[in-house]
């Protein structure tokens, strides 16, 4: 019998926050796997699911998606991952690939959710509390009220005109991959007529050097740092 593929989102980051859904699941697949640029490289999302569920008779599996700029070697890498994924499922094993978040933001597994489907196997996708939605609730603040509108942009890769279009269209923003870009993000409001103090960085939530205050220039923000505009 052929296995099932499962997505699943772990959370931001306290495995408290991990849903019965999730845990049910891992807890009852025999392979455990999670995307990685580079072999050996780790996963924060499977450390979090080791925290609340027992992974010491599971097969433990790392799928290389390689970020080389070459397309050729991250096609190639991309479809050796797949095919490796196929061939687990073609031994009747149920693997369960682990996100952090929620699967549907940023999430490598859903290219991978994708490719595996169009071959004819069968999977599903278990939601996380996404990192903004946790941050939002231990900073105490709302990311949409009434009729608000919200928008959701990264500043990855200097995408400074996303930020400026949602700075002109919406009430509240949310900034993610935003580790580099504090400075930046704080000029662009003073640019926009908005006052740098509305905003509130969340950084490394439910992890070693959590962060929720005001944003300040003079600090170092973990890699995991986003920033929640709202205007006044």
């Amino acid at each position: 019998m052929t296995g099932k593929l499962y997505g699943i989102g772990v959370g931001p980051g306290d495995p408290g926050l991990m849903t019965l859904r999730a845990k049910e699941i891992l807890e009852r697949c025999g392979v455990v796997g999670y995307p990685v640029r580079s072999e050996g490289e780790g996963s924060v999302a499977f450390d979090i699911a080791s925290q609340v569920v027992d992974m010491s008779s599971k097969t433990v599996a790392e799928f290389v998606f390689s970020m080389n700029p070459r397309d050729s070697v991250r096609e190639k890498c991309r479809e050796a991952a797949i095919n490796r994924m196929c061939s687990l499922l073609d031994e009747g094993s149920d693997i369960a690939m682990v996100t952090l978040g929620d699967v549907g933001v940023y999430s490598t597994y859903m290219y991978i959710d994708e490719e595996v489907r169009s071959r004819g196997y069968e999977t599903e996708i278990v939601p996380g509390i996404p990192s903004f939605c946790h941050g939002s609730a231990l900073a105490r603040q709302p990311l949409m009220i009434g009729d608000e509108g919200l928008a959701v942009v990264p500043m990855a890769k200097g995408n400074t005109h996303l930020l400026m279009e949602a700075m002109e269209g919406f009430d509240n923003i949310v900034v993610m991959k935003a580790f580099k870009a504090v400075d930046t993000i704080a000029d662009m409001m003073e640019a926009k007529g908005l006052d740098p103090s509305d905003a509130v960085v969340v950084s490394n939530v439910g992890m070693e050097g959590e962060y929720i205050g005001p944003l300040d220039r003079n600090r170092e923000y973990g890699y995991f740092t986003t920033v929640l505009i709202r205007k006044r």
